[in-house]
């Protein structure tokens, strides 16, 4: 997205993997352009080489992160039948949670210019949590054909929840990381026995 261009794919990587060790070994008030290019062992000026900007880097490796989970979130609908439904949502949910690390998404709400990148892209069709969203309700769906969970579950309803609540852990679990797996680990539980058992009962 870069007008620059990226020629070499795995520099971008390179850049970007090391953008996340700072990250989390030093927290967003480190990051920095030449922090970035030190920790990936580069020349100085490559990051600016690639990208307008350290606003559009973490912008492009927010986005790059969501399109690698939305890609593993449609290849769910292949493992219906397989493991178990708490097994696969669990790991796509997991998988979010590390999408693009609590720190990094927390830095680009901090960075006006990135936000605005990652909105606009969002909304040109870049994959994001919509996308996977419908990728867990396509998956459930085979689920439930399947019979694996009851026929009148709200496959929709379950991929909203568990988006939806990722998406408040990854804004409000930058510090605790495990805790926020942790309650992952809890909504895909209850999530799980809905699908499975139907709700209970609803009291008068």
């Amino acid at each position: 997205m870069s007008p620059r261009g990226v020629t070499t794919p795995d520099v971008r990587e390179r850049l970007f993997a090391a953008a996340e060790r700072v990250l989390e070994r030093d927290g967003p008030g480190a990051l920095t352009s030449r922090a970035v290019t030190a920790e990936a062992d580069c020349a100085k000026g490559l990051l600016h080489a690639h990208f307008r900007g350290l606003d559009e880097f973490v912008a492009e490796l927010v986005l790059d992160r969501f399109a690698r989970v939305a890609r593993q979130a449609g290849e769910l609908r292949g493992r219906a039948g397989q493991d178990t439904v708490a097994e696969n949502l669990l790991g796509i949910a997991l998988a979010l949670l590390s999408s693009a690390g609590p720190a990094v998404a927390g830095l680009a709400l901090t960075r006006p210019a990135a936000s605005s990148h990652i909105r606009e892209a969002l909304a040109g069709g870049a994959p994001g949590f919509d996308t996977v969203q419908d990728a867990i309700t396509d998956y459930l769906d085979a689920e439930r054909r399947g019979g694996r969970i009851t026929e009148g579950a709200d496959t929709a309803a379950a991929a909203l929840a568990l988006v939806g609540t990722v998406h408040h852990l990854l804004m409000t679990g930058t510090h605790d990381r495990q805790g926020a797996r942790e309650r992952a680990g809890q909504l895909v539980a209850l999530l799980d026995a809905a699908l499975r058992h139907g709700p209970g009962p609803v009291a008068d």
